[in-house]
């Protein structure tokens, strides 16, 4: 990414006056406020077009799909830190976003460019290069993104309802066809089968949507961070937040030195 002096200085996401807040070229106030609902404003901001009726129920569907899945890493983190601080409810929520990476929520967007990387070239020949691309990170050790889980042994139910609706509305494309083509020939290449998981789910229908593989991330983000906001309200009322750090205290043994052993010299100096 360049750094210092850039050549297009300009933003067309928003501005604003005196008497007009303008964001993707409509007046704030009297076009959308009241009139979209915060994922079409989403849709929107990210894309710069309003959403088409399925485009909008496909994000909306990601979004309920990946916001909750309980007491996971993200959460833990996010609700011992507001026990520890309980005024920084801002720092809990961001406790619990920085924990977004390649294995939890951030394999999204890995998995999305995996998808686009395939597609390229067209239907044609679209086995040869999955074949190639699962031998390839086969051979480096690399985990196959979107595919298995370590709680849904089948087929993720989340993944079955994304690709349903995609499907329903006829916005499934290009790269829910590749998502379903790794999935058909993984068992052939490595052994066993290896289905499609949410986080796969997500982006192959996203893009199809229209949603820029850039966003794909942050989708996740998003809706999480609806989540955090309400396990942090319940830690407010029923903490648990310092039981989760009990819990690891427990559950986690020590295995490393002893300290010394007294010795008659020591003990008499001490």
């Amino acid at each position: 990414m360049k750094i210092g002096r850039q050549a297009d200085p300009n933003t067309s996401i928003c501005t604003s006056d005196a008497d007009t807040i303008t964001v993707r070229g409509f007046d704030l106030s009297r076009d959308l406020i009241g009139t979209i609902s915060l994922t079409e404003h989403f849709f929107l901001l990210v894309t710069g077009s309003r959403p088409s009726a399925g485009q909008l129920r496909l994000l909306d569907a990601t979004l309920v799909a990946i916001a909750e899945h309980g007491l996971v890493p993200s959460v833990q983190a996010s609700r011992m830190t507001l026990a520890a601080a309980p005024e920084a409810l801002q720092g809990a929520v961001a406790a619990g976003i920085l924990g977004c990476g390649s294995v939890i929520l951030g394999s999204a967007e890995t998995a999305g460019r995996f998808f686009q990387s395939l597609i390229v070239g067209g239907s044609e020949g679209l086995p040869d290069r999955i074949r190639a691309s699962l031998t390839e990170l086969r051979a480096a050790r690399r985990p196959i993104p979107g595919y298995g889980h370590p709680q849904h042994k089948g087929r993720d139910a989340r993944a079955s309802r994304l690709l349903g609706i995609a499907e329903e509305i006829g916005i499934a494309g290009a790269h829910v066809a590749a998502a379903l083509e790794v999935e058909r020939l993984l068992p052939d290449l490595i052994g066993r089968p290896l289905p499609l998981n949410v986080s796969g789910a997500i982006p192959a229908v996203l893009l199809d949507a229209g949603i820029p593989v850039e966003a794909l991330k942050g989708v996740p983000i998003l809706a999480r961070t609806a989540s955090l906001i309400a396990h942090l309200v319940e830690e407010q009322r029923r903490p648990i937040g310092f039981v989760l750090a009990e819990f690891a205290e427990k559950g986690v043994g020590y295995d490393g030195p002893p300290p010394p052993t007294p010795t008659a010299s020591n003990q008499a100096h001490g």
